[in-house]
């Protein structure tokens, strides 16, 4: 049985998806620390990172670079964090969460609820965003 992220790969269960290639898929995380919290993974279920093949780690991410370059021009905030915590799903991921402080990549902290329109609109504009290299800033407000 595949992990919840391969089903998303696969098309089984549905997701906000912002990027993808012939080897990534990115996403919005559904239990967000911010607005635009985005999951990057590579399409080969691995549970640990750094099982990854070299290769295939480098591509991930070179991948969510290019994520995060767009995520960036979406939604206002000084970084985007970068987080490998690694035991919630059995499939290796990549956190990128807009941060203005440090506190705001804590994942002790309150989860976020958006609406299922804020959530394809965030994804809409990510999209573009990383299709298009647009420099437009907005928010779900």
């Amino acid at each position: 049985m595949g992990s919840i992220f391969s089903k998303i790969i696969n098309r089984e269960l549905p997701a906000y998806i912002v990027a993808e290639d012939e080897q990534h898929i990115a996403f919005l995380d559904i239990n967000p620390l911010a607005e635009g919290h985005t999951l990057v993974i590579p399409k080969v279920e691995i549970d640990y990172i750094y099982d990854l093949e070299n290769q295939t780690l480098a591509q991930l991410h070179v991948f969510a670079k290019k994520v995060a370059i767009a995520l960036k021009k979406i939604v206002p905030c000084k970084r985007i964090g970068v987080a490998v915590a690694g035991l919630e799903v059995p499939h290796a991921h990549i956190h990128l969460i807009p941060m203005n402080q440090i506190a705001d990549i804590s994942f002790s902290r309150p989860k976020l609820n958006f609406t299922k329109a804020q959530y394809e609109k965030m994804a809409g504009q990510i999209t573009e965003a990383f299709r298009a290299g647009t420099n437009h800033t907005t928010t779900l407000s």
